[in-house]
């Protein structure tokens, strides 16, 4: 019942949304940065592999940021915030728009999307309800949460002041030999998608790019905090166009999209940059041949979900559970207090560029067909945010939740979550197609 309420509400809101003229407006826009490396006084854990043991970091390889840009057609608007970090429990999104609600921010104008980076703060020392005391997947600590939360709070208000007219564009190239499909399906999302925005004088502001893979290059070995790949990508991008630009990156699909690194001299960090570099030199290319407007449709909407039951798969205590030293009273606990009832999917449209978040780390098995399904409704940049807002879970196709896998072991709400989040999507994206 609930579910055909729920696609009765859709399609009702879907009939009331595309009869609306998606008329292109003048935006205004503003973008800042906030440091998010905490101090090493904070003894903060680094997230991505269970052998580290909770152990605390032992150095700054390279600084972790926070960054934000604001859009705004003078009526309303919506702040896309990219984190260098593993991701966010589902406690932090709420906690930032309570610090923020008498600036008019809500679930659905402000979407938080983390790198996934394994090289930096760990997603489960964010969580107020881990209680489990478990030094595989990490333990809660109340310092470096109100620590994020502030850094993700001041990006926002920062970037939430002075707004200026901008022009925006968005092009987009095939990359081969860069990412697989780890999982060895055929789905490989090889789009690198860039969104340029400049002040109408002409001057930089902005570059935010997608490219979809892992950024797993360093392993449980590395102490060092760093934003991985995504970090180099972002600074090579910024030095090759210079004049103050900030670059922004975000993940897509990502849950069985792995990197493919050719070089094989340096450290893990070495090839981290290489990689990186390599990317922000492709998206360099790409930016260069973007062509702006001053004029762009502008909309986005969210739409609330009911999740699956919780439950683990059978193969749990073999894989994943083994990997995080879980036991079937951990396994409970995680089912019962940590797993959210309900997820929001959020999506924005920017002239012919649309952005679907996934609450989690979606498979590309799943995202290839909202990104097909997109682009035949004539938009020409369907991009999919991952680990948008929160990580609930791995989000799989049912065949790849019933084929079992290391992904399937952190997939806790069974077979039809897949469905479930691969609809939803569609749905929160199509409403923005007039």
């Amino acid at each position: 019942m609930k579910t055909f309420l729920l696609l009765v509400f859709s399609f009702c809101l879907f009939f009331q949304v595309s009869a609306q003229d998606f008329a292109p407006v003048q935006l205004k826009a503003n973008t800042s940065r906030v440091d998010l490396t905490p101090p090493l006084e904070l003894q903060f854990s680094l997230g991505g592999y269970g052998d580290r043991m909770n152990k605390p970091a032992e150095g700054v390889h390279d600084s972790i940021w926070v960054k934000a840009v604001i859009l705004s057609d003078g009526q309303k608007k919506y702040a896309i915030v990219t984190l260098d970090i593993l991701a966010l429990p589902p406690n932090v999104k709420p906690q930032v728009l309570e610090a923020l609600s008498s600036s008019g921010w809500h679930t659905d104008n402000l979407m938080v999307l983390p790198s996934h980076s394994h090289t930096s703060l760990d997603m489960s020392a964010l969580n107020n309800k881990n209680n489990l005391n478990n030094p595989y997947i990490g333990i809660y600590q109340p310092k470096l949460l109100d620590f994020v939360i502030e850094a993700i709070v001041a990006a926002v208000r920062l970037a939430d002041t002075n707004l200026q007219p901008v022009s925006i564009g968005t092009g987009r190239d095939i990359l081969m030999g860069m990412n697989r499909n780890r999982r060895k399906d055929a789905a490989v999302d090889r789009d690198l998608t860039v969104t340029r925005i400049d002040l109408v004088n002409g001057k930089p502001l902005l570059a935010l790019v997608n490219w979809t893979a892992h950024p797993t290059i360093t392993s449980d070995e590395d102490m060092l905090v760093s934003a991985e790949w995504p970090g180099y990508l972002q600074r090579e991008l910024e030095s090759s166009i210079g004049k103050g630009v900030l670059a922004m990156y975000y993940n897509g699909a990502e849950g069985d999209q792995s990197v493919l690194v050719k070089t094989k001299s340096g450290d893990h960090y070495q090839k981290a940059e290489w990689y990186g570099r390599e990317i922000g030199k492709k998206a360099f290319d790409i930016y260069q041949t973007i062509k702006t407007a001053t004029e762009s449709i502008f909309e986005y909407n969210s739409l609330l979900v009911s999740l699956p039951q919780p439950q683990m798969h059978p193969l749990f205590e073999s894989t994943g559970g083994a990997e995080y030293g879980m036991n079937e009273q951990n396994a409970k606990y995680i089912l019962n207090a940590m797993c959210p009832g309900k997820t929001n999917i959020t999506a924005l449209r920017v002239g012919d560029w649309l952005l679907v978040g996934a609450p989690g780390e979606l498979t590309y098995e799943l995202g290839e067909p909202i990104k097909k399904h997109l682009l035949d409704q004539g938009i020409h940049y369907p991009v999919i945010g991952g680990m948008a807002n929160e990580w609930i879970s791995y989000i799989l196709s049912k065949e790849q939740y019933q084929k079992g896998g290391y992904e399937t072991s952190v997939s806790f709400y069974g077979p039809e979550l897949g469905p479930t989040i691969h609809q939803a999507m569609i749905t929160a994206a199509t409403l923005l197609i007039k």
